[in-house]
């Protein structure tokens, strides 16, 4: 029997599936950020920066939510929406050879407008930080991506990456706010 809340999230998953997607994106994106500030730089509550966490729940309701929607979306019309090994695996492969490393350059490129950079500025941000990110990347993904397209209903795909997200977007809001310069 389900409760309340999760009937009125399945409902709201039927008639509103992209403002649901993007909302839950936005919040689960502000988390990664305060979890970041708060356990990895350990700024304090008085230290906090609020616009930074706003930044970062504003990417993932206006860039992350529906970009990994459609995403989803076109992976499962291409693929098919048969949980097999094939598919699965078709699907991993796209993810993370194609649409992860692209949008990761349009990610720290956004994350670059909002502090107000140039694009020579961020061409540096980029050259400095894309591919770490991405390495990084190569080593949670895809096992959370075989798990999410092998077993998860699309409808659930994103929330699922998500809730995995929150440490990885801490690990986002880290590096794109100079955490990766030490290596430099």
């Amino acid at each position: 029997m389900l409760s309340k809340a999760s009937k009125t999230y399945q409902k709201l998953l039927k008639e509103k599936f992209l403002l649901v997607q993007c909302v839950q994106t936005s919040f689960l994106m502000a988390t990664g950020d305060v979890v970041c500030q708060q356990l990895v730089e350990k700024r304090g509550f008085r230290k906090h920066s609020n616009a930074r966490t706003a930044q970062f729940a504003f990417l993932g309701f206006c860039l992350v939510g529906p970009a990994v929607t459609a995403w989803y979306k076109l992976l499962a019309r291409t693929f098919g929406y048969d949980k097999n090994a094939k598919s699965t695996l078709c699907k991993v492969a796209c993810d993370q050879l194609i649409f992860a490393p692209g949008f990761l350059v349009i990610f720290i490129s956004s994350v670059g407008l909002l502090h107000g950079l140039n694009a020579e500025q961020i061409n540096d941000k980029l050259k400095k930080e894309h591919f770490e990110i991405v390495k990084t990347n190569w080593k949670i993904w895809p096992a959370v991506q075989v798990i999410n397209f092998y077993f998860v209903p699309l409808k659930y795909q994103v929330l699922l990456v998500q809730a995995v997200a929150i440490f990885w977007n801490a690990y986002l809001s880290w590096m794109t706010q100079g955490g990766g310069d030490e290596k430099s």
